[in-house]
């Protein structure tokens, strides 16, 4: 019996790999770049307060509800070609929203950069599946398109903040506009074209249920992470997943389906994609909470978190690239759990943070939980993807995508709405004599907010008795986030205990 060698991926491959990180990069650096342009263009443009919080959340939930349909699409009509005419609308839209006269504008413009952001992830991602046959190679290659995104996402509000102290505020759009151009020249020469030329016809009716079903779910997370569980957010949750029940019934009856749920049916695929979203909400729900504490707790500007933030920045991508040369050794389950039980020892070290102390703790600790995650953020892609067929390359470089997505949303929501019900509960006992303000009750923001409003002793012991408890939040949200990531470690070697060591055969 003849064996025939897997080929393995040269120069060319590698370079074109460096292409592919840069708009990985810029897609996760546009999610965060804005944060800190808000004041200049609310003062520029006037956006009421809706008009405000769409400009800010419209490219998240479109580049999240259109994963799925860009992702076969690419798989339709070829995955460099819908790369380079994303990458094209996306540079024309990062112009159109610097150069934004009016709320309205800007909104549309953001909602343009959704569109094409969603055509570059799956597109990138599904390419590096093609491009490297050895399993090996591609794990390292997909560790270095995960570090990418987290470099894009660190980046984000440090760049912001340069370019807002010497610019206007739209320059954080043209960030975009130098590597777009980089990619449509250099993407036709390094990087080769790949698509299923057996795929039939688009089904417009289960882009429309994927569409409403993600968006749905999504802004329902975010309604129940900003104020709470109530009939609305409820509304929109069970509306997405009613949308979801019907989108999955109809792709079993199509002939050519949008999602091929047969992949699903593999193990590995299947308990990747689980992992992976239940790892992202551990990760989204501890940062929402130490990124305040940052601001809120120490008192630190923005851009000061920002940097501070930068060691769970690096945890992470040092955790992701050394993942595949433990995954070469070891089986990737293993790997993966022994990195889920370091990020809940640095959950754990969050319990010695207090409200007066603890900055070089709680960064301490969010470098280890980056270390600890980051193999799990790998290597869960790289199974998502390497499960799959090369001709189903772009739907599960999709599906991995929103995993990603409803992870970071449901890691806001539910550990967001636990930390945040503890903050309630203990204010509601400690709230200082003649102090009785509905919105100090709700966040700590909007305790810092009513402090400096208040006298000089009765703005000081709200603050104390505010920072307190929502330190007591902290420490709760890091417990069940422990719990969670000590769970998910042992399912992680038990669910992927039969993919071999450096393989990815299973």
């Amino acid at each position: 019996m003849t064996t025939i060698a897997t080929p393995r991926a040269g120069r060319k491959e590698w370079i074109g790999l460096a292409v592919l990180a840069m708009p990985t990069l810029l897609v996760a650096m546009d999610m965060t770049v804005l944060h800190l342009a808000v004041p200049s263009l609310s003062a520029d443009l006037q956006p009421s307060t809706a008009q405000l919080l769409w400009i800010m959340d419209i490219y998240g939930f479109l580049v999240a509800g259109l994963l799925i349909t860009m992702g076969t699409l690419g798989d339709r009509i070829g995955r460099r070609k819908l790369l380079l005419a994303g990458a094209a609308a996306f540079g024309v839209a990062s112009v159109a929203a610097a150069l934004s006269s009016s709320a309205e504008m800007l909104i549309a413009t953001r909602a343009l950069l959704g569109i094409a952001g969603a055509t570059l992830m799956p597109s990138t991602l599904s390419l590096i599946r093609n491009m490297f046959h050895d399993a090996s190679q591609r794990t390292v290659a997909i560790s270095v398109w995960m570090t990418a995104f987290a470099v894009g996402g660190a980046l984000g509000p440090l760049l912001g903040g340069f370019l807002l102290d010497h610019f206007w505020w739209g320059s954080a759009f043209l960030v975009g506009v130098p590597v777009m151009a980089i990619l449509l020249v250099l993407g036709p020469v390094l990087l080769p074209e790949h698509r299923d030329r057996e795929a039939g016809r688009m089904d417009l009716a289960s882009v429309a249920l994927s569409l409403v079903a993600v968006l749905s779910v999504v802004y329902g997370l975010k309604l129940t992470a900003e104020h709470g569980f109530g009939w609305s957010p409820v509304a929109f949750v069970v509306s997405g997943l009613v949308a979801g029940f019907v989108f999955i019934r109809r792709q079993g009856r199509l002939a050519d389906p949008l999602l091929d749920l047969r992949l699903f049916r593999d193990r590995t695929f299947s308990a990747s994609a689980a992992l992976l979203t239940i790892g992202i909400l551990v990760m989204a729900g501890s940062q929402l909470f130490t990124l305040q504490y940052l601001q809120l707790v120490n008192g630190l500007s923005p851009l000061q978190a920002g940097l501070w933030s930068l060691p769970n920045a690096a945890g992470l991508m040092v955790g992701a690239m050394t993942a595949p040369a433990l995954a070469a050794k070891l089986r990737p389950g293993f790997v993966i759990a022994a990195g889920l039980l370091l990020a809940a020892a640095g959950l754990g070290m969050l319990l010695l943070v207090s409200s007066t102390a603890g900055l070089g703790i709680l960064v301490a600790a969010s470098a280890v939980m980056g270390l600890g995650l980051g193999p799990m953020a790998a290597l869960g892609t790289d199974l998502i993807v390497g499960a799959a067929p090369p001709e189903r390359a772009g739907a599960a470089s999709a599906i991995s995508e929103t995993s990603t997505e409803l992870g970071a949303g449901l890691g806001i929501a539910v550990l967001g709405s636990i930390g945040f019900a503890v903050y309630r509960g203990r204010i509601a006992d400690t709230m200082p004599i003649g102090v009785d303000d509905e919105a100090a009750r709700e966040s700590l923001g909007g305790a810092v907010a009513v402090a400096g409003e208040l006298s000089g002793e009765a703005g000081a012991a709200l603050l104390t008795v505010a920072r307190e408890a929502f330190v007591q939040g902290l420490h709760t949200t890091a417990v069940v986030g422990a719990a969670v990531a000590v769970a998910l470690a042992v399912l992680a070697a038990t669910l992927l205990r039969n993919v071999q060591p450096g393989s990815g055969e299973h």
